[in-house]
């Protein structure tokens, strides 16, 4: 999505320039504007914005500059806000629809701080940029969710599963690696990305959300070898899905598997997936109304949280079959 939002913002800047002449800036800084730290800060995220683009498309920054400012109005039907440290996110509903280059693209700027990254998923957004690109913010429309219900466990996952839990030196741990999880999570080539969203950034900022408790690893163990997890956002009783990875065929889908049994151990109702793709799909992820998911997802936020360790029992949660020795 990131290339189709450089592509808008390249055909805006020739649509909307054309017959825009660009004057010179005034030396002279209003004193209004000086203390209003609001104004400033958007300013600060416009000459970013437009000095990453320019380098991206080679087009003029100061013209790129201006474009950014004339599609980040209020009266524009395509507004991207940039964000200040100080901004709030805007109103998920003002975030691109599905008949623009980037859906679901709602703001840039601001920081990847914890208590930035707490408000974002609180209120359904999260971040998603690549390295030496400026902070993306997302809210999609419709939400793709794995309801506890809705898991699809197919007979070959299930075969693999009663191995996995019957052989000796195989094991699911949480948190017992973070780091590591999210550093191998980086390093996955995804198709269509061009490289890792997981920037040197985003490992900071989620190792830190983890550090407070509200990041964990689901990890795929084998004879002391960890072969493949993910990682997500805990906030109450919901539950954001990242990323994953695997060393080792089906790695990461028993990670998922283990991460579907312990919530529905605990009382879990979705787990949210983010962005909608076959896999997910094929393993019951549904769409879901962003305003249902909103709804369901601040309702479980309400819940105290639980403590995050995997016990062998679990996997009956699954199916009745799996052993729990």
């Amino acid at each position: 999505m990131h290339w189709a939002a450089k592509n808008f913002i390249k055909s805006m800047t020739q649509d909307r320039i054309k017959n825009h002449t660009v004057k010179k800036p005034s030396c002279h800084t209003p004193r209004s504007r000086q203390e209003d730290p609001k104004i400033s800060n958007r300013l600060g995220s416009r000459c970013e914005l437009a000095r990453f683009l320019s380098t991206s498309l080679g087009i003029c920054s100061k013209t790129l500059y201006h474009a950014i400012k004339m599609i980040s109005t209020p009266a524009s039907p395509r507004s991207l806000p940039c964000l200040g440290p100080l901004d709030p996110f805007p109103d998920v509903r003002e975030a691109w629809g599905s008949d623009s280059p980037a859906p679901g693209l709602l703001a840039s700027g601001g920081d990847l701080s914890r208590e930035r990254l707490v408000a974002a998923y609180s209120q359904g957004i999260f971040p998603w940029f690549s390295s030496g690109e400026p902070i993306l913010w997302w809210s999609t429309e419709p939400r793709m969710v794995l309801r506890m219900p809705d898991f699809k466990l197919h007979r070959s996952l299930l075969q693999t599963l009663k191995r996995f839990t019957t052989q000796s030196g195989c094991e699911i741990k949480f948190d017992h690696d973070f780091a590591s999880v999210i550093s191998a999570c980086a390093g996955v080539s995804r198709a269509r990305q061009g490289g890792t969203w997981i920037t040197p950034e985003m490992v900071q900022a989620y190792t830190d959300l983890h550090r407070a408790g509200l990041a964990h690893s689901v990890e795929t163990w084998i004879e002391g070898e960890m072969v493949g997890g993910l990682y997500c956002v805990a906030l109450g009783r919901a539950v954001f899905g990242e990323s994953m990875f695997s060393r080792a065929s089906d790695a990461s889908k028993i990670a998922l598997c283990a991460l579907v049994a312990f919530s529905r151990a605990q009382g879990i109702g979705l787990i949210d997936c983010q962005q909608q793709t076959a896999h997910l799909q094929s393993l019951g992820a549904k769409p879901l109304a962003r305003s249902e998911f909103l709804k369901e997802a601040q309702s479980a936020m309400q819940h105290q949280g639980t403590a995050w360790h995997f016990k062998p029992i679990y996997w009956q949660k699954i199916h009745p079959s799996l052993s729990s020795a």
